[in-house]
């Protein structure tokens, strides 16, 4: 896919990886970008980077990615590629609270379901469209701490492929951005998944950027801005037990257990 002219829908976009797609995005002349986030004031200032559209979405709510989808398409006109990349890292581990799990459920996972029942019919029916939507290596790989999202990133990954398997002859093309550590807010704080997450290095947003452009232009399924990634999964499928071991080995550095 080539951005130039196209409508693009971002979710998440008021800080973060969000904001560098929207800016990156308008470099290579997307004709108008929809910036959405559950804090208005920020989506409002990444809209005013990239002369777009500032929205307010709760992603967790169905009626909310309903709306922006249905006054885009009213206002705007037909969204060319929906970006669904707002998401939370909650649920540190089982004993985290069931509303954690919930939300990171709803955030992380159900999120891009809401963006698909409301999109691939619309989609389908003019001959195509493009769904990019931010997973996390952790969905290809797991993580050291932050159970819920390593789980919700799993399933998110499990749903981008169900969605190019039923509707790749369609003309629906989708892309899931897996990164590494990344600087964002979500980043800034200190755990044991951060630190697990940054030891191939932080990237800055603009980068991952610059390389989702690229991925698009490519219209890779899995879009890696870290490549050791792709080196990663193919060790943990090719021994599952030594996969195993080696990330207890790793946990029990971090957390400073021994054996």
């Amino acid at each position: 896919m080539e951005l130039q002219d196209k409508i693009i829908v971002i979710t998440g976009a008021g800080s973060g990886i969000g904001r560098a797609l929207a800016v990156r995005f308008h470099a290579q002349g997307a004709k108008k970008i929809i910036a959405v986030d559950i804090n208005l004031s920020n989506a409002q200032d990444t809209a005013n980077m990239v002369n777009g559209v500032a929205m307010m979405a709760d992603v967790a709510k169905e009626d909310d990615i309903s709306r922006v989808i249905e006054e885009t398409e009213a206002n705007i006109g037909a969204i060319d590629l929906f970006c669904s990349n707002a998401g939370v890292a909650l649920g540190e581990n089982i004993d985290s609270s069931n509303s954690e799990w919930q939300a990171s459920w709803d955030i992380n996972v159900m999120s891009h379901v809401y963006a698909a029942r409301h999109l691939v019919p619309r989609m389908a029916a003019r001959g195509g469209g493009y769904l990019l939507n931010t997973a996390s290596a952790a969905g290809l790989l797991n993580q050291i701490g932050g159970a819920a999202y390593g789980v919700t990133k799993h399933a998110a990954v499990g749903f981008g492929e169900w969605l190019a398997i039923h509707h790749k002859h369609e003309g629906i093309k989708v892309s899931m951005l897996c990164p590494q550590a990344v600087k964002t807010p979500m980043t800034a704080v200190e755990n044991d998944a951060i630190a697990a997450a940054a030891s191939n290095g932080m990237i800055e947003p603009e980068e991952l950027a610059e390389c989702v452009v690229e991925e698009l232009r490519k219209e890779s399924f899995l879009i890696l801005p870290h490549p050791i990634v792709l080196e990663y999964m193919r060790n943990k499928t090719s021994n599952y037990d030594r996969w195993i071991g080696g990330m207890n080995k790793l946990m029990r550095h971090i957390m400073g257990i021994g054996k």
